[in-house]
């Protein structure tokens, strides 16, 4: 018999057991149709200090947002409102995550999404037809196939906007109304057209700061949100713990029995960090790649190597492979960032090594594939 195995389980999926422990001994006050109350909602995003007992076991709540804390709380408080959230920030900061594991804990479901390109139109928001329904029997309630605002209307969950600003301005003005009066009218069916929205329901939207420019959004659309940035991560042991869980989850769910070297993952943290910034910890002022330097890139590269050693090599890390696939990574987006990666190996990674050893030696030494 055939396992029923996800690619990539939504979060409500993955974490079931921790919100049914959190829904079962949760006695905050709770919005009306919110699952949790945002006391509940907060622990299972920033984890909690003691395990909870649930079904004879203990379960430890961990922290799965790895940032601003005081952000996370400002989000559920704006969600608990009648203000949209916006959610920017520069490309691989974990809005998406964070906006998966907010509609989760809130809602139930993560799933109901709006992802926003350039061919995104209206109907693909709010509502479309089945046309044979529509022709059988005319502008019915059955024949309406609900887009994502259309469901978080009707069921009072939240709808996830992704990358908002790839949509077309007159696509993103939909929206105005329907977060001014929180009302959606379908013309087709009359006096019953009228959707209000039920309890519970918002928006969560997201926008890369990279993409500023592209289709801005208007005025208009902007005072409907409430606007929280999500900074890069600026610690590097941070930065390596979010790496070593992230892969250890990717890990997992693709069944790689390897364990995940902490030292590979903080060299790479650093290495993502100084360049990033601009600046190395020995003080070695660094030209920054113009490719987006972000802790999911970061990930990214680490499984990479790590699924080159599961199935290629003996199941342990190889500097060579790594170098490799950063470099990939670096040059993406413009072959003129090859030679800063050139530069920062040639001057930072070989200080590293002259004062470290070790792993920063065989760094310095793989720089030999940076061509």
């Amino acid at each position: 018999m055939e396992q029923n195995i996800e690619l990539k389980p939504p979060v409500e999926v993955r974490y079931r057991k921790e919100l049914d422990a959190l829904l079962a001994q949760d006695t905050g006050k709770k919005p009306m149709n919110w699952k949790l109350s945002p006391k509940a909602v907060r622990t299972f995003i920033l984890g909690s200090a003691k395990p909870l007992q649930w079904n004879g076991e203990e379960l430890h709540i961990r922290k799965k947002y790895l940032g601003n804390d005081a952000l996370v709380e400002r989000c559920i408080i704006t969600l608990a409102g009648n203000r949209g959230l916006m959610l920017v920030g520069e490309p691989g900061t974990a809005k998406t995550m964070l906006s998966e594991l907010l509609s989760a804990a809130i809602s139930g479901t993560s799933t109901n999404t709006i992802q926003g390109t350039a061919g995104t139109t209206e109907d693909m928001i709010k509502y479309s037809w089945n046309y044979a329904l529509l022709l059988a029997r005319g502008p019915v309630r059955e024949a309406l196939v609900p887009s994502p605002l259309y469901v978080g209307m009707e069921q009072g969950v939240l709808t996830r906007f992704e990358e908002i600003t790839r949509t077309p301005a007159e696509i993103q003005d939909s929206l105005i109304s329907v977060l001014s009066d929180k009302v959606l009218n379908v013309p087709e069916l009359g006096e019953a057209g009228l959707l209000f929205a039920k309890p519970g329901f918002n928006v969560i939207g997201t926008a890369n700061t990279r993409d500023k420019g592209v289709n801005e959004m208007s005025s208009a659309l902007k005072r409907r949100f409430n606007f929280e940035t999500v900074m890069p991560v600026r610690d590097v042991a941070m930065e390596k713990q979010i790496i070593v869980n992230e892969v250890r989850q990717l890990a997992g769910e693709s069944q790689i029995d390897m364990p995940v070297d902490e030292d590979v993952a903080e060299l790479l943290a650093s290495t993502y960090h100084e360049l990033r910034e601009g600046v190395s910890s020995l003080g070695h002022r660094i030209d920054r790649p113009s490719a987006v330097m972000s802790t999911a890139e970061a990930v990214s590269v680490y499984y990479q190597t790590m699924m080159t050693a599961y199935y290629y090599g003996d199941a342990h890390m190889d500097i060579g492979c790594l170098v490799q696939n950063l470099m990939g990574a670096v040059q993406k987006e413009n072959k003129d960032d090859l030679e800063k990666l050139r530069s920062y190996f040639q001057t930072v990674v070989r200080d590293k090594g002259g004062k470290e050893g070790g792993l920063w030696n065989s760094y310095y030494e793989a720089r030999k594939y940076l061509k």
